[in-house]
């Protein structure tokens, strides 16, 4: 009576595992594709151990059970020599060639290295010029700034199909982590930081992206949908946002930072100029010093054998990157220290 109740829970797993997202081992950009292998690879490596290992376990206990009187018994034996080259030799080589393929992969992957192909049998020119986005991580929602057009949009991320990406990445508070699983691996996003990431989408659809490191009570709602289209269809992306008439300046940005779950896609026509600069550098309300520029102020300050003019130049330099208002408390600094001819 209870044999078919028993055979039925033996399939549930099968079930559960039948709604599962396999996006991870199926994706459709090359980097993550390259990922995917290499997961296979290491998998099978390791396999090559442990199924002899747990075939020899299963077959000792059964061979040497107690109720087999057949078995071999010889307590006087103590070592093999061919035994020992099998027991050892087997897992050093798998080593060595986890080893080997750690150290190729790890350069080959690296987020930040520079892509030098589309897929595996389409080389990129070293002249090519990726679509460069720059995203930044909000409570609880995503901002993606694309300089080049001169848009942004709020947890909605299209890219054309077979162009590389160069994603640069910061956070606007806690740290969260960039991850579109069918694109590529994962990236954190932190404040003050800018982290980097190429990849590029080689097939048309829409698939989901996510934070995937905790960062707070609206962590599970911060998730934005990715878009892979043809270029013709990207451009006239990009149109649509532009007619919208939405304009992302500071004021805006410092509105859009206030934490909120579930925030609906929002679409901006313009973006203010180094806006992003400001978001990493921790200068976005207005009269703030930026940290890259109060950094080299400091660097400054410590570098005795410059001469003034040497110092003027280098920070006149620096001033043309932020605006006047943020220049004002260096230069005042910068007098206070000593340097009297900055001012002039």
């Amino acid at each position: 009576m209870f044999k078919p109740l028993k055979r039925s829970l033996l399939l549930v797993p099968l079930l559960l595992l039948a709604g599962c997202n396999t996006i991870v081992m199926n994706p459709k950009g090359d980097i993550a594709s390259q990922q995917a292998d290499l997961i296979v690879l290491s998998t099978v490596l390791m396999l090559i151990i442990i199924v002899p290992v747990i075939f020899l376990t299963c077959f000792f206990a059964w061979k040497y059970r107690q109720a087999n009187t057949q078995a071999e018994y010889d307590p006087e034996w103590d070592h093999s020599t061919k035994l020992e080259l099998v027991i050892w030799g087997a897992p050093l080589l798998i080593i060595i060639v986890l080893g080997l393929v750690t150290w190729v992969s790890t350069h080959k992957l690296d987020p930040y290295r520079p892509l030098d192909r589309i897929d595996a049998s389409t080389p990129l020119p070293a002249d090519h010029e990726p679509l460069v986005v720059q995203v930044v991580s909000l409570d609880w929602k995503w901002l993606f700034i694309y300089p080049e057009q001169g848009i942004a949009t709020v947890n909605e991320l299209v890219t054309p199909v077979n162009v590389p990406v160069r994603f640069k990445i910061t956070s606007s508070t806690v740290m969260n982590s960039f991850y579109i699983p069918a694109l590529a691996g994962q990236i954190y996003s932190m404040a003050g930081m800018e982290t980097t990431l190429n990849a590029v989408i080689n097939e048309k659809g829409s698939w989901e992206g996510f934070s995937a490191n905790y960062s707070g009570a609206g962590f599970s709602h911060m998730r934005f949908k990715y878009s892979g289209v043809s270029q013709e269809e990207f451009d006239n992306w990009v149109a649509r946002n532009k007619s919208y008439g939405k304009e992302l300046d500071r004021a805006a940005y410092l509105e859009l930072e206030k934490p909120s779950t579930k925030h609906p896609v929002e679409r901006f026509a313009t973006v203010e100029p180094e806006l992003f600069h400001a978001i990493v550098n921790r200068c976005v309300v207005e009269g703030t010093v930026c940290m890259d520029t109060q950094m080299m102020a400091d660097s400054m300050r410590n570098r005795t054998n410059l001469s003034p003019d040497e110092l003027t130049a280098l920070i006149e330099e620096a001033m043309c990157r932020i605006p006047t208002d943020d220049a004002l408390p260096l230069i005042t600094s910068s007098k206070k220290n000593g340097y009297d001819s900055v001012s002039n």
